[in-house]
């Protein structure tokens, strides 16, 4: 992470998220200048088509938008942030519930890390708070 990203850093940095051959068909992005002629290049060497958005229009990128809105609604609109170290803790701690705990109607309501479905003979219900108690994860445990 870094205040004042460049071309070059965002271009390592691209290199790095995909490894080998996993580099994604498309990459949707803004016309930012850290995506300068490096990146391009770097982009296209990996296979990557870009697909640009329109001109101050950042609401064209759903999944972005989807996220950001959820990570407001779920979680900081609930909280008062005391500083930088205060928001990492907690934006950790709704990104671990976000992948583990909370269900998406894309994945037929499981959470994006798959959890076995727990019967009855397992144990009682018990409530494990999260995100400092914001949202809860119910499983069952032996007694």
């Amino acid at each position: 992470m870094t205040e004042h990203p460049t071309a070059a850093w965002t271009a390592q940095q691209i290199l790095e998220a995909f490894p080998e051959d996993t580099a994604p068909r498309y990459l949707v992005r803004d016309r930012d200048q850290i995506y300068g002629e490096c990146c391009r290049h770097r982009l296209r060497d990996l296979g990557t088509s870009e697909v640009l958005t329109a001109p101050q229009s950042p609401w064209q990128n759903p999944f972005a938008e989807r996220l950001v809105g959820s990570i407001r609604r779920e979680c900081l609109d609930h909280v008062i942030v005391l500083g930088e170290k205060h928001l990492r803790r907690i934006l950790k701690g709704y990104f671990d519930y976000y992948l583990g705990s909370r269900t998406h109607l894309s994945l037929a309501k499981d959470a994006p890390t798959t959890r076995v479905v727990q019967g009855p003979e397992v144990g009682k219900i018990v409530e494990l708070p999260q995100v400092g108690g914001l949202h809860h994860r119910y499983e069952r445990r032996a007694a």
